[in-house]
């Protein structure tokens, strides 16, 4: 059994390796459409009997076809002795965050005070460094007009279809098919993450009003995440306003409308109000003030939604189990509320806390923990978690405040790369404030940790920066060697 799964997924990953290696840009359609299926199949392999190395060695194609496409990348700019782009100050500001992540993946954790093995290591430096690899493949590729539309649709199409998935799944699918259909496994015994969430799920997979109180299911689609399903939503959103022209306008706005639904489905108030955040910025870069009327209905609606959401969702009972793990782990906690609507919401309180205790460990071990002691990392390898949640707090508590002023201090270079064309290009325009989004939304979450975001969001704003239409010639001539 496992020598032929082995050889049907070579096979299939030989074959797409072989279109990317000659055409680069495939591989941008294979991660939209790719990683937001991914965790589904992935849990519904391990639930078929694909398990241990042969089921992690598939859940390698994303990193193998990013390694292809930039080696493929890197032979052709050697063979035509020109980079395909001219480099920038962005360019040497993630050259340099990535070098400085190899370096703390090389220093003794002893010296740092960390407690990270060799297995959270690597896992640490694959999630820090995955960004700066898709935003130089980006930077690398043309895409032409037709190219832009092509996958401006896919993106718009993938995010109408998770949200239709998700949207059935909730109201047609009972939450005891998830306890019991090999998720919680795959989290828990292949992933290696400790959940306590009904049934052993993720705690976030449900919307809990109070643990003697039935649930609110939230969406969560393929994805297997309501956050992870709000951040696709969030930026399809805003890259439909480089599609919503004239031709093909109904086909978009019924589209954006299956999202739109899909996002107030995940519940997340963050993902709204970035939503928000991002048609300000449009509304910014393109000097149109009226546009910023969208951005101020997005906000009025997540309050309401807030309200609404809980007399319309879809819900379910705990089990017995979970209510005295509830009832165990609520001992303690005092002036925390379950209402969506309240400032004092265990969930925003959460959230808060963890920012506050991740910028005090900043603060106070400014050279950094190194890298595999925060976040999912930790969590995954039983390493004493030193921040979580944010990817600031999270990237200063592993590479100290120079990592993480890096880190800022690159992204903001391409935020003001992305939106230098915004003006004279739509792409532009979208990207920047889809970029614009998932850079705040990072504030309270770890959006680098969901494969998709990291692959596709720095991607797309690779191909856009400096950039005021397509194909325009950015090439810089290599040094002889």
């Amino acid at each position: 059994m496992t020598a032929v799964e082995i050889v049907l997924y070579a096979l299939v990953l030989g074959a797409a390796a072989l279109v990317v290696w000659r055409r680069p840009v495939v591989s941008l359609y294979l991660f939209v459409v790719g990683l937001a299926l991914h965790n589904a199949v992935m849990a519904a392999l391990y639930a078929a009997g694909v398990r241990g190395s042969t089921l992690t060695a598939i859940t390698a194609w994303k990193e193998i076809l990013l390694a292809v496409a930039l080696l493929s990348v890197a032979v052709e700019a050697r063979r035509v002795r020109a980079l395909p782009f001219r480099a920038r100050t962005v360019d040497w500001l993630a050259l340099a965050f990535g070098v400085l992540c190899v370096i703390y993946a090389l220093i003794p954790q002893s010296a740092l005070d960390g407690e990270a093995g060799h297995r959270a290591v690597a896992l640490a430096l694959r999630h820090d460094v995955v960004p700066v690899g898709a935003y130089f493949l980006g930077r690398s590729l043309r895409l032409d007009r037709c190219q832009w539309m092509r996958l401006g649709w896919t993106l718009l199409g993938t995010a109408a279809f998770v949200a239709a998935a998700g949207l059935v799944d909730v109201y047609a699918v009972s939450i005891g098919w998830w306890r019991t259909n090999g998720v919680v496994d795959y989290f828990h015994k292949h992933l290696g993450y400790d959940y306590h969430g009904t049934g052993g799920l993720p705690e976030n997979f449900i919307y809990n009003v109070g643990s003697d109180k039935p649930f609110l299911r939230r969406l969560v689609s393929t994805f297997l995440s309501p956050l992870a399903s709000s951040y696709l939503f969030v930026v399809a959103l805003l890259g439909a306003v480089a599609l919503l022209r004239r031709r093909r306008a109904a086909l978009g706005i019924a589209l954006c409308a299956v999202s739109g639904a899909g996002l107030l489905w995940t519940f997340s108030r963050s993902a709204l109000l970035a939503l928000a955040l991002g048609l300000v910025v449009l509304a910014a870069v393109r000097r149109r003030p009226h546009e910023l009327a969208a951005a101020v209905a997005v906000v009025g609606i997540a309050f309401a939604w807030t309200h609404v959401f809980p007399s319309i969702a879809a819900t379910g009972t705990f089990t017995k189990s979970d209510l005295v793990f509830q009832h165990q782990h609520a001992q303690g906690q005092t002036g925390v509320t379950n209402g969506a609507a309240s400032a004092n919401e265990s969930s925003l309180h959460e959230h808060w806390q963890s920012l506050k205790d991740g910028v005090h460990t900043v603060a106070h071990h400014p050279q950094g923990y190194g890298l595999g002691n925060v976040g999912q990392t930790a969590s995954r390898t039983g390493t004493p978690l030193k921040a979580g949640e944010s990817n600031y707090t999270e990237l200063g508590a592993e590479l100290g405040i120079l990592g993480v002023l890096l880190w800022i201090a690159w992204n903001l270079a391409l935020l003001w790369a992305v939106l230098s064309g915004a003006r004279f290009w739509r792409w532009a325009a979208a990207a920047g404030a889809s970029f614009a989004a998932i850079l705040l939304l990072a504030i309270q979450t770890d959006v680098i940790g969901d494969p998709w975001v990291a692959y596709c969001v720095w991607a797309l704003a690779g191909a856009v920066a400096f950039r005021t239409s397509p194909e325009e010639p950015l090439v810089e001539p290599l040094r002889a060697s």
